[in-house]
């Protein structure tokens, strides 16, 4: 991890208060805390944020909490009452951003909600994430990943013709969300800090909208061609050739060729240039209607050759090609290694850990790791004195009456 003198990068002093659970909103918070903000997590004294109780685990410990709340410090703090709202505000006068992912109305009826905290910072930025936004006939409803990859249309294009539909193997959407919560964040800040009539705001988001925006092929085909796209269990309707293939070795590997210069290439490298004249696969729309035949053949000519060997040779004529990395392969692998995207870092109980490295990579103002996820609480003095400067006995009162 790097020193805590060295620079916290382009956000730093930017104070932002994660009032969010889970993932979708929380991700975003440590994707800003990567890049410099302070990011003071606030949970529920006794319980903290119910992703501590997430697996994987290595006994007792939670392996998730220490990346996903890397870069924050742990405030507990009893928002039922109406001390711990006071303390709140008192934070939100000192703070940039508040994000937040409960449902709509759960913040106003603790009296800390939008307007509420607008009146002690009227330059507040507030980011709201939940399943599906603050307006809208569904907005009342429980949101979580899963239920809202559906009903974004996401999994209905995933699987095999004749089975079920599949839902993604990990919480895609709240990922995705999360990187909209930074993108927001920032957006908002800039905004507010470089234009000149620029203002605090807030900004709302539903988990399925965020997956939704990627679509626009889905939208458009259905809009002008009428067409329902169905599931497929690989890139389909796009270009040919393209999928999963299974190398001499017994290995998968993914080849796809989204432009005909790059199927050029391929055509040469499978020594079939013969195919560059033939109508069924001259251009990529007559291969769409020849999808299977155009898929076949390339199958039948990955098979002819180990991994390895089908990597350098297709990587020798610029064909797309990767092998489907397991997670021990990614370990192993050499670009992982030279890029940074897997770090050690110290756990007080676990000793050295693995976690993913910082992504994107500045040339001036770098992120870094400055602490895994901290202990439920473990900020509570050093929040509460320097920040809103409470004394040692008004803080040890508020831990008697439960509040931190």
């Amino acid at each position: 991890m790097r020193n805590q003198t060295e620079k916290k990068g382009p956000l730093d002093g930017i104070r932002i208060l994660d009032l969010s659970t889970m993932i979708a909103a929380p991700y975003g918070a440590t994707l800003l805390g990567d890049f410099g903000a302070e990011v003071i997590k606030i949970e529920m004294p006794g319980k903290g944020d119910t992703l501590r109780g997430m697996g994987p685990f290595k006994g007792d410990e939670p392996l998730r909490w220490p990346t996903m709340a890397r870069n924050k410090k742990s405030l507990t703090l009893d928002l039922h009452d109406e001390a711990g709202q006071n303390i709140l505000k008192q934070l939100v006068a000192k703070s940039d951003v508040v994000i937040e992912n409960f449902r709509p109305g759960t913040l106003e009826s603790w009296n800390v909600g939008y307007e509420d905290l607008k009146k002690v910072n009227d330059n507040l930025i507030m980011i709201r994430v939940t399943g599906y936004g603050q307006t809208g006939p569904y907005s009342h409803k429980a949101g979580f990943g899963t239920p809202a990859t559906a009903f974004s249309g996401f999994t209905y294009l995933h699987g095999f013709t004749d089975r079920p539909p599949i839902s993604p193997s990990f919480s895609l959407v709240d990922y995705i969300t999360g990187i909209h919560v930074a993108f927001a964040t920032t957006t908002a800040l800039y905004h507010r800090d470089a234009t000149e009539d620029g203002v605090g705001q807030y900004v709302d988001m539903g988990l399925y909208e965020t997956v939704f925006r990627m679509m626009e092929f889905l939208v458009t085909d259905y809009d002008q061609n009428g067409i329902i796209k169905e599931r497929s269990p690989g890139l389909s309707g796009h270009s040919s050739p393209a999928g999963t293939f299974q190398t001499k070795d017994g290995h998968w590997v993914v080849l796809v060729t989204s432009s005909d210069r790059t199927f050029d290439r391929l055509a040469e490298a499978m020594d079939r240039k013969d195919m560059l004249t033939d109508e069924r696969f001259h251009t990529n729309a007559v291969r769409l209607q020849h999808f299977e035949l155009t898929n076949g053949i390339v199958a039948d000519w990955v098979k002819t050759k180990d991994r390895d060997e089908l990597q350098k040779h297709l990587d020798d004529f610029g064909v797309p090609i990767s092998p489907i990395n397991s997670i021990e392969d990614i370990f192993n692998d050499e670009q992982f290694k030279a890029r940074e995207n897997i770090v050690e870092v110290e756990h007080p109980r676990l000793g050295k850990m693995k976690m993913p490295g910082i992504v994107p990579k500045f040339s001036e103002t770098p992120g870094s790791i400055r602490n895994i996820g901290p202990d439920l609480g473990a900020n509570n003095e050093e929040v509460l004195k320097e920040i809103i400067g409470l004394t040692e006995e008004e803080i040890e009162d508020l831990k008697n009456k439960k509040i931190i």
